[in-house]
Order: structure tokens, then sequence, then C-alpha cells
């Protein structure tokens, strides 16, 4: 990938987040609130803040769909789209490249899952919500980035071996050796 690639694919990612945001803001701004100002929900996120808006809120909320959806949805695609790509590039690789690669595959899969897929529930839905919404919140916005160190350190080849040490010392006491 040469520089000019890379640099705007980065400008598009900035750009791309910045009017995604925006439109979320002026969104929530255009709003007419009454009445309580606590929302049932651990961080301030638009669909909660749709509860609390004075105003029929259907538009703003096929626009949510629509809007934030449809990025997760897509990058969601993409990003598995461009594994299968790699994935099907393997054939003609050696046993051991196959190997290595699909071991990182394999890791960057499981977290585009565990990412995607509560997002993907969350923002692609009408405006219903479900007892559980707080608490996939909570995994996609906590629990992914907890899991990222389990997920790849295990490939590491110097934790590995720190792990096996660790195991055999826990398992077989100094005593007994």
């Amino acid at each position: 990938m040469s520089h000019g690639v890379c640099g705007m694919l980065v400008a598009v990612a900035w750009v791309g987040s910045c009017v995604h945001s925006l439109t979320r803001i002026f969104q929530a701004l255009s709003l007419p609130f009454c009445g309580p100002n606590v929302m049932d929900h651990y961080m301030c996120d638009l669909k909660p803040l749709l509860k609390l808006a004075c105003a029929d809120t259907y538009v703003t909320n096929l626009l949510l769909v629509s809007n934030s959806g449809a990025i997760c949805t897509e990058s969601f695609v993409m990003l598995m789209v461009s594994y299968v790509i790699i994935l099907y590039s393997l054939r003609n690789h050696s046993a051991e490249g196959r190997k290595k690669a699909l071991s990182t595959c394999i890791s960057h899969i499981t977290v585009v899952i565990l990412f995607f897929g509560p997002c993907i529930f969350i923002y692609t839905r009408p405006a219903t919500t479900f007892s559980m919404d707080k608490m996939i919140t909570v995994f996609y916005t906590i629990g992914t980035p907890l899991l990222n160190p389990l997920i790849y350190t295990p490939r590491n080849a110097e934790v590995k071996n720190a792990m096996r040490m660790l195991w055999s010392k826990t398992l077989i006491p100094d005593d007994q050796r």
C-alpha cells in the first residue's frame, strides 16, 4: 500500500466519522426536551435520549437506524469480505504461512464479531427497547476491549512459554520435582 492510498484511507475515515458524529449531535440538539432528564442507560447515546424527547421521534429514529445501523453493518460486511479475500489468497502459500495467517485472521475475526455483532443488534432495529440493551452496550464498550488481550496474547510465543512455565509450576509443586 502506498503512502498516498494510506493517507486517503485515513482522511476518508476521519471525514466519515466527523460527518457521522455531527449528524448525531445535530439530531440530538434539534429535539425538544421536557420533563425528566434522567436516562435509564449507562451512557448518553442517541437511542435512549430519544425517549426523553417531547416530540415525535419517528423520523429521528429512522435517520439513526439508517445512519448508525448502515455504518455498523457496512463496516462489518467490508471487514468480513476482506478476510474472505485474505483467506482465499492463502491457498497458494505454504502450510506454515497458511497456519500463521489463519491464526492472525481468526483472532481478528473474533474481535470483529464480538464488537460489531452487538453494535449491529443495537443500531439496526427500530425504536424498541429491550431489557438486555444496557448489558449489550456494556459488552461492546467495555467487554470487547477487555477481551482483546486474552484473544491476541496467546498467539505470542513468549507468552505461550511463560504460560506453560506458570502452569507447570502450579500443577507440579516445587517439593515434588
